[in-house]
């Protein structure tokens, strides 16, 4: 196939059904690029040869598939880069040609000349690039000549380095960037990898498998605890391992399994006091442990340790390591301590079995299960009944501590009451003793309850409208509008954002129809039009309706602090039945409220459903569930009131039930039932009567309701406040809703909110990204307000218009600052048709203080510095096109760093001292 145009070889497949190919020749096609896993299927492929193609770079799936290939000819190409491993998988190559390549020999190729004196092959290809390497011949170079600079990428993409580390060719550094966790998007060709100096606590091999090339890892000063097994699984060829100055305590059996590679290990500086036995069997390569300063017990569990030391090898364990336990053994050497002085004397003591083992001391109560944890610590999986992190409480009415300052003590099943602390009383002990009572503020001064005591706090102003402060000025004053008001006393209110187009008027009331797609395809063969009886077509269900023409809401996702449903009230004789089936992750929300002064009330709390059942028999009676149903699973919830019982079901599992007991027989109410919410005013009521524990509306999917075995259709529902149908899985799928948009009347789906202008006084409307109906009105100089309807002052406060019910005289008030809520303009108000000029607002550009730690490369000042930054609100609007808010004036300040070498520094920065609009528009900084 050579001398052709072929241009690129695709995965496509092909060469998996040529299973008996055994020479390929691709010479002088033009090839540029061929794609990851081209070449699989071809198994029996000996010789391939590519010679006289255009290929830049040589990746690491390349060539996958070619178990066979012994002879790879890339001669006269355009290859500067090859990707580390990119021949590796290539076990029976015996032959290579890269002549006439212009490589690049930076550090991203240094892998190549050692790889191909242990495979002993030698091409004669030499470096193009850099300079220093021009001519030189790869298979003599050693790993020491090949140099990067931060602007050699390599082989890899532009934006291969992770936002939070530097990265310089395939060597990746992320120390002291205050990480959590190691950063997901590692490039995979990465050979040295620091992570020192950070807040990591855990190492996860999902982490860092993908990492095969990595030789370096650097995880010093991090907070890793436990180093489990497998943890470095996949890395072959790392060579040097610190995991110094952690507060490392366990590291597992087989946590270093694989490492046949690694020369150095430093475990030095932590919390280990046991090694198991065989947990360095891998390391082959090994020429130092570092095991220094960590409590080491020295009993016959550790005698392997002081014979593996003997052996391995000269000094490999340099004579630091000492034994801190027992007594008899306190300060010796490891390395030259006999072995046979490592004896057992008894079982080591808890606190250093417990390091690998967090379930010995069985810290789970009253038949709780112990489970450790992969990465250490443990979980108790309590008996029913019972909570807590050692499943040290019994779950019972005073679960949760409903007494808000006092003791909760059970009377009975169901219910309990709370004893008080000094200065509270109340049902719960959530009243504050007023001590303001007779109290003895003077000169209108506000008195201010304390628990056992109060306070007199003097006033020293007054507040304007609409959660307004006032603002002295020089003989005069200004109002400090909150966000959304504007005008001289900010009087003008938010406008409500413009709705959605209506629905589309077909049959299927929420959803869109669309034909079967053999009917479809039998009309467009047929050349006839679209069948359109009531019988040819099926409806789409938009997600959460159902029905045959999608008429019913049945789902929905609760996603606010005030989503809601309310529901005509609960009839509840003979019997009340409602069924929730619901999904969450939250640990807290209202499920169902039915009430007043008599209650129903079903809430999450803690991750159980707790019921406040009271059908007016004082004390109210209350349960949890035993099951947790906070876990993002969907889960039903069977509730039943029949008189003063009432019996909840949590997955079809063990009822649970309480009894009101007392004179009145059933909840009998006129108060509407809510579901996933309550409204304010009955919330509050119903939490300073202890109905709810939390006000907080659901938030999740409310997958299906069932009230007295009837479903809930949310259409019919008296009020729907802040929800959205359906749930995440019920969106159409892609395939779906391509079918559907070929049939349906595009034009209604995409209506602009900006035809016609919805923005007053020549504003410009502006769609806004991602959004069928938001827009941004763009206001003319002089004007102001969300769509531009107030106009401003002379002094550039905005004020209310003509046609407004503000007061007249309050209208001729205009000599006045700005106002926050709004920008300066020209002192003369523009024509409608005058262009704008370019004049700062006083005030609008501004400097703000900051306190930040100085970095440079591995360096940093070892103490956060004051500075300022030039800031502004709406830069274009504060200054004029064309300027910026910079520094007008700064001054310079010397500050000492500290690298991570040790070595320290001294550097001149320029701190902001004054800002102001100007036309010198750099980005600026804390230090400018």
């Amino acid at each position: 196939m050579s001398d052709n145009s072929l241009g690129q070889i695709k995965s496509d497949g092909l060469f998996g059904r040529l299973p008996d190919l055994t020479k390929l020749d691709l010479r002088n096609n033009g090839i540029t690029l061929i794609e990851d896993n081209a070449f699989d299927g071809a198994a029996n492929i000996q010789e391939l040869l590519l010679d006289g193609n255009l290929l830049q770079t040589v990746t690491d799936k390349m060539f996958f598939g070619l178990h066979s290939l012994s002879v790879l000819s890339l001669t006269d190409n355009k290859i500067k880069c090859i990707t580390p491993g990119a021949f590796d998988h290539l076990t029976m190559l015996s032959t290579l040609n890269l002549e006439s390549n212009p490589l690049d020999c930076t550090c991203h190729i240094s892998w190549l000349p050692n790889w191909l004196r242990s495979r002993r092959l030698s091409p004669s290809a030499t470096c193009r690039s850099p300079a220093a390497l021009r001519d030189a011949n790869l298979h003599h170079l050693e790993v020491s000549d090949f140099k990067c600079t931060a602007e050699d990428k390599g082989c890899l993409s532009p934006d291969y380095c992770p936002a939070q580390c530097a990265c310089t060719g395939t060597v990746v550094r992320c120390s002291r960037a205050q990480l959590t966790t190691v950063p997901l998007n590692i490039p995979k060709q990465t050979t040295e990898l620091y992570l020192e100096s950070n807040d990591i606590a855990t190492i996860l091999p999902d982490q860092i498998r993908h990492l095969t090339q990595l030789t370096r890892l650097d995880l010093s000063n991090n907070k890793i605890s436990v180093i489990t097994n497998n943890t470095f699984e996949g890395l072959t060829k790392l060579s040097t391992l610190i995991v110094s100055y952690n507060k490392l305590r366990c590291v597992q059996r087989d946590a270093l399994k694989g490492l046949t590679q690694l020369r150095v290990l430093s475990l030095h500086g932590n919390n280990i006091s046991m090694l198991a036995d065989g947990v360095f069997r891998d390391l082959e390569s090994i020429s130092h442990v570092a095991l220094g300063s960590n409590p080491l017990y020295c009993d016959c569990n550790s005698r392997w340790l002081s014979e593996w030391v003997k052996s391995a090898g000269e000094y490999v364990e340099p004579g630091i390591a000492r034994c801190s336990e027992p007594v008899a053994m306190r300060d010796k050497l490891i390395l030259s301590t006999q072995s046979s002085a490592f004896v057992c004397n008894g079982v080591p003591p808890a606190e250093v079995i417990s390091k690998c083992d967090s379930c010995y001391s069985n810290p789970c109560r009253n038949g709780g299960r112990c489970r450790a944890r992969a990465a250490g610590g443990r979980d108790c999986q309590c008996a029913r009944g019972y909570h807590g992190d050692t499943c040290q409480h019994h779950i019972d009415a005073c679960y949760g501590s409903p007494c808000a300052h006092g003791l909760c003590r059970v009377l009975e099943e169901g219910r309990f009451h709370c004893s008080c602390q000094a200065g509270y009383t109340g049902a719960r002990c959530e009243v504050n003793i007023d001590d303001c009572v007779a109290n003895k503020c003077q000169n209108n001064a506000t008195c201010v309850d304390h628990l056992e005591g109060y306070s007199c706090k003097c006033a020293p102003g007054f507040m304007e409208s609409n959660g307004a402060s006032c603002v002295d000025g020089l003989d005069e004053y200004r109002c400090a509008c909150a966000a959304g008001y504007a005008g001289r006393y900010c009087e003008a209110a938010p406008h409500a954002a413009l709705g959605t187009s209506p629905c589309a008027h077909h049959d299927c009331l929420h959803g869109v129809c669309y034909l079967p797609q053999r009917a479809l395809q039998d009309d467009i063969i047929m050349e006839r039009p679209l069948l359109s009886t009531a019988n040819d077509y099926l409806c789409k269900c938009a997600p959460g309706y159902s029905g045959r023409l999608c008429e019913y809401l049945t789902s929905l996702t609760f996603s606010h602090n005030d989503s809601l449903v309310e529901l005509e009230p609960l009839r509840t004789t003979p019997q009340a039945n409602v069924t929730l089936i619901f999904s969450t992750t939250q640990l807290h929300g209202v499920l169902m409220y039915f009430g007043e002064n008599e209650h129903l009330a079903v809430e999450l709390f803690n991750g159980r459903i707790r019921i406040s059942y009271d059908i007016g028999n004082h004390p109210t009676s209350t349960m949890y569930s035993f099951e947790m149903v906070s876990d993002g699973n969907y889960h039903k919830a069977e509730l039943v009131a029949i008189k003063k019982n009432f019996t909840l079901k949590v997955d079809d599992g063990p009822a649970r039930s309480i009894i009101n007991e007392g004179a009145k027989e059933y909840l009998r109410l006129e108060r509407p039932m809510y579901l996933g919410g309550v409204p304010e005013e009955i919330a509050k009521e119903a939490f300073s009567k202890w109905h709810l524990r939390n006000i907080t509306s659901f938030k999740g999917c409310m997958k299906a309701a069932w009230i007295n075995h009837k479903r809930v259709d949310y259409v019919n529902a008296v009020r729907v406040q802040r929800t959205s149908a359906g749930c995440g899985e019920d969106e159409p799928t892609s395939s779906m809703a391509a079918t559907v948009f070929v049939q349906e009347d595009a034009g209604r789906h995409n209506q602009d909110p900006c035809v016609p202008n919805p923005c007053a006084r020549g504003g410009r409307c502006v769609r806004e990204e991602g959004s069928p109906s938001d827009y941004t009105c763009r206001c003319r100089a002089g004007t102001a307000g969300p769509q531009c309807e107030l106009r401003a002052s002379i002094s550039g406060a905005p004020v209310i218009t003509q046609g407004s019910k503000m007061p007249q005289r309050k209208q001729a008030i205009s000599n006045v600052q700005a106002s926050p809520a709004a920008p300066s303009h020209k002192q003369q108000m523009p024509s409608e048709h005058a262009p704008s000029q370019p004049t700062p607002a006083m005030g609008a550009c501004r400097k703000e203080a900051t306190r930040e730690i100085i970095t440079e490369g591995s360096c940093r000042s070892r103490r956060a510095v004051r500075g300022a930054r030039c800031v502004a609100r709406d830069a274009r609007a504060a200054c004029g096109k064309g300027h910026c808010c910079a520094p007008r004036k700064t001054k310079k300040r010397k500050i000492r760093l500290i690298c991570s070498d040790g070595t320290r520094y001294t550097k001149d920065i320029e701190i902001v001292r004054k800002c102001a609009c100007g036309k010198k528009c750099a980005r600026t900084t804390p230090f400018h």
